[in-house]
């Protein structure tokens, strides 16, 4: 992570797109029950996250902030995996004979 403070236009797309995930898990509702918002403002606030996530993997480029500058949840599986070299054993080679 880099050490680049966020600009002010960057601190306000999260603002914004904390408020709009709120409300979409304040309004939930189960599969079958009528949705409290109209569709229309449902696919609003999709196209406004998107818009804000496309924003800000504008600036993240202009900043040279890598975009993996992104939160992560705890059970998340790791894509990388340490491996201590002295832990590593070696297959005996099969070209070469002990006699």
């Amino acid at each position: 992570m880099t050490d680049i403070p966020l600009s002010q236009e960057e601190r306000i797309l999260r603002m914004m797109k904390r408020v709009l995930t709120d409300v979409a898990k304040d309004t939930h509702t189960p599969p079958g029950m009528k949705h409290v918002l109209s569709p229309n403002t449902v696919e609003g606030i999709r196209e406004c996250l998107g818009l804000i996530t496309a924003r800000e993997a504008e600036l993240a480029n202009e900043t040279g902030r890598a975009k993996a500058d992104r939160p992560h949840f705890v059970d998340e599986p790791k894509r990388s995996q340490v491996v201590k070299l002295h832990t590593v054993k070696r297959k005996p080679d099969a070209t070469s004979k002990d006699d």
